[in-house]
Formats: structure tokens, C-alpha cells, sequence
């Protein structure tokens, strides 16, 4: 009897062993597009995050003796599933917060979530400005660019007197938050038409014959920006030759596959979120290293971004000592300075938007590169651009 209760005595301290070990873990939900149109953008963001993981806890994916465990959600890029692909992170799971997603759709139903679970969703990529503008809440955070950081850091290489401009944008938050921001942004060119196109777009010839008829009989410079993401090619408009109509392509940065699309540009000017040569610090040093060994490829635009998610993640656990109390969170997150792939990025209070730096590029070609290179035309600091607050705090 003695026996079978050591053995007993044993087996229980075992489980609340094994219990308090696992008590320690901090779960963060990753819910993000991992399958549909954006896919390939999701793809980097991951692998990003998780090296910033990595990086900001010098590989032991530790933080104050507590084991940080990813745990991965697929949103397919529709509402309704990130919507419950949250849900049940914070409740089935036990998420202490979540990163994501790509869609600004996704975002958008996600946000309520949060709100309704107490809990942090650290919105990255998506980049829709009411995310967190007119639909956000205090348990969102976002270390991606919103619309406003895009347009505002574009309108730079284009907001002269005497420009007229068409935006091409896809039909839904991301490219009309884009729009709005950046005609709010132009100073003193001229926006003359928005055309706005299913994202689902592959025939952009009947878009194009608009934006030429707004654009060709118009004195000074010509140019259709645009703004778009996932599938379809709207650069294909240059097959239908605008130059007849002294009519230019202008556009913002991309990721990699895209940039060989702008080949066909050369000196096309924008601005970009990233690039991989462009900033000058160690860890985009370390990023560009290690992503060379381990993928045989640089990193890319959403490389980065999930990057930084991760750093902020980490740098904000480490403010708590671990504590993954949502209040905790929120007061070291607010106001909070981290490093970056792109530099430094703080958390605006007002609204937890992560002010950062935009590349003013022009392209190179270069023919031994298979994309387009945006070279550095200069960098546009976070003080350099006025970004509203939108939101009803």
C-alpha cells in the first residue's frame, strides 16, 4: 500500500509538474491568409514573424523563463473565417494575443473580436486606414503601414503643380482607404478620376480606355497611379501604349515578384514600405543574412513586416516580464519604441499605429536582377508625414 502511494504521490506530482510547465507557455495566435489570393504575402509574414521571434529572443524563444508557442490560423482571406479563426485562438487555444492578417477585409471583421475577447490583435499586414481609424478599438495595434503612410510618402514624388493623376485601385477597404488618403494627401497636383476594379480583375482593358479618356486631353504631366494587391496584372494597361497620350505609370512598392513587373518602368517613381538593400542597420543585416542562408533568396516586403511584429511582440513581453495581462500590454505597448528591419517604430497612443519611415524610390533596370530595383531616393521620416487620427477614442 505504502508502495502504490509513493508511486500514487508520483504520478500527481508529475502532472502538476507537467501542468505548471505547460501554464508557462505564452501562446500568440498567428490567423492570417494562409491560403487564397494572398497567399504568397501571408507566406513571408510568417516566416518573418517567426524570425523576429528568433532575433529578439537570441534563438532561445524564451521570455522570462516563459516558452513562447506559435499557434497558426488560417483566415483563407475571408471575413467570416477570420472572424471565428480569432475566436477561437483567444478561446479554444488560450491565446495571450495574436498577430494578422493579410486582408484588410479579414482585419475588419477581426476587430470586434478582439474587443469582445479582451485580448491583443496586432494587425499585420493589412493596411486599410479604419483599422485603426473609425473602426478600431484599444486592443488593436498595428505594426504594418496603413493607407495614410502609403499615400502620404507617394503623393511626395508626385504632388507638383501642373500634375494630373487617375488611381486604379481594387474595389474594396484597401484600395479605397488608399485613395481617400492620398487624394487627402496631394497638395497641389490634381487627382481627376478614381476608377475602382473587382480584385478579381484579370481584363483591365475597359478600366484603362477611362483613365485615358480623363487623363489625354489634359495640359502637363499625365499619370495613373496604382495601388493593388494579389491577383491580376493592372500594368498590363501599358500594352495599350498611354505614352501615346503622354501618359505615365506610377506605382508603390512591391514584393519582389511583383517588382519584375516594373521592369517595363524604368525611372517609375513611388514610394515603398521596404526594400531589402535600402536600410542601413544590424538587424536587417542579420534578416538579409540569415534569409539568404535559409532561403536562398533576399526577404521580402512582408518578410519585414512580419519581422517587426514579431520584435514589437516580444520587446512588449519583455516590458511586462512576461506578464501577458491584456492591461499590462496595452500600457508598455502604448507609446512604445522598438527596433525594426526599417529602424526604429513607435506606437502612436492615440491610436497604437506604428509610426515609421518610407522609401522615396525611382527604378533602375538591371538586367543580371530579375525584378525591377527600387534604388533610394531618399528616406521620408515618420515626422516628415502628417498622418490623421481617425479614430473615435
Amino acid at each position: 500500500m505504502q508502495f502504490r502511494l509513493k508511486r500514487m504521490t508520483g504520478f500527481a506530482l508529475a502532472l502538476i509538474c507537467s501542468g505548471l510547465a505547460m501554464a508557462q507557455d505564452i501562446k500568440i495566435a498567428h490567423v492570417y491568409d494562409k491560403t487564397g489570393v494572398l497567399e504568397a504575402y501571408a507566406k513571408q509574414t510568417q516566416a518573418g514573424l517567426m524570425m523576429g521571434l528568433e532575433y529578439a529572443t537570441g534563438g532561445t524563444m524564451m521570455v522570462n523563463g516563459r516558452k513562447l508557442v506559435v499557434v497558426e490560423k488560417d483566415t483563407q482571406g475571408k471575413p467570416d473565417v477570420a472572424k471565428s479563426q480569432l475566436a477561437s485562438a483567444y478561446a479554444d487555444d488560450k491565446a495571450a494575443l495574436a498577430v494578422g492578417p493579410t486582408s484588410s477585409g479579414a482585419a475588419l471583421a477581426m476587430l470586434p473580436v478582439a474587443e469582445e475577447y479582451k485580448k491583443i490583435l496586432l494587425v499585420e499586414p493589412a493596411v486599410a486606414d479604419s483599422i485603426t481609424g473609425d473602426k478600431w478599438n484599444r486592443f488593436i495595434f498595428r505594426t504594418g503601414r496603413n493607407s495614410s503612410q502609403d499615400a502620404i510618402s507617394n503623393a511626395v514624388a508626385l504632388d507638383k503643380a501642373g500634375v494630373s493623376i487617375a488611381t486604379l485601385a481594387q474595389d474594396y477597404a484597401f484600395g479605397k482607404d488608399f485613395v481617400k488618403a492620398f487624394r487627402g494627401a496631394l497638395k497641389q497636383a490634381k487627382l481627376v478620376h478614381e476608377e475602382y476594379l473587382p480584385a478579381t480583375t484579370t481584363d483591365f482593358t475597359a478600366g484603362a480606355q477611362r483613365l485615358f479618356d480623363k487623363l489625354k486631353n489634359l495640359p502637363g504631366r499625365k499619370v495613373i497611379f496604382i495601388n493593388w494587391a494579389g491577383g491580376g496584372n493592372p500594368f498590363k494597361i501599358a500594352d495599350l501604349d498611354p505614352k501615346r497620350f503622354g501618359i505615365e505609370i506610377a506605382t508603390g512598392g512591391n514584393i519582389l515578384p511583383a517588382l519584375a513587373a516594373y521592369k517595363a518602368f524604368p525611372g517609375l517613381e513611388g514610394s515603398a514600405y521596404y526594400y531589402y538593400e535600402i536600410p542601413k542597420n544590424k538587424i536587417n543585416e542579420w534578416l538579409v543574412k540569415e534569409h539568404f542562408k535559409r532561403f536562398n533568396a533576399p526577404p521580402d516586403f512582408f518578410t519585414a513586416g512580419g519581422m517587426s511584429a514579431g520584435l514589437a511582440v516580444v520587446e512588449a513581453l519583455k516590458k511586462t516580464k512576461g506578464d501577458t495581462g491584456t492591461e499590462k500590454l496595452i500600457a508598455a505597448m502604448e507609446g512604445m519604441s522598438f527596433e525594426t528591419p526599417k529602424g526604429k517604430m513607435t506606437f502612436r497612443k492615440e491610436d497604437h499605429q506604428a509610426m515609421q519611415t518610407m522609401y522615396h524610390f525611382k527604378i533602375k533596370v538591371d538586367p543580371k536582377v530579375a525584378w525591377a530595383v527600387p534604388e533610394l531616393v531618399r528616406e521620408i521620416k515618420a515626422e516628415d508625414m502628417h498622418i490623421p487620427i481617425t479614430n473615435k477614442r
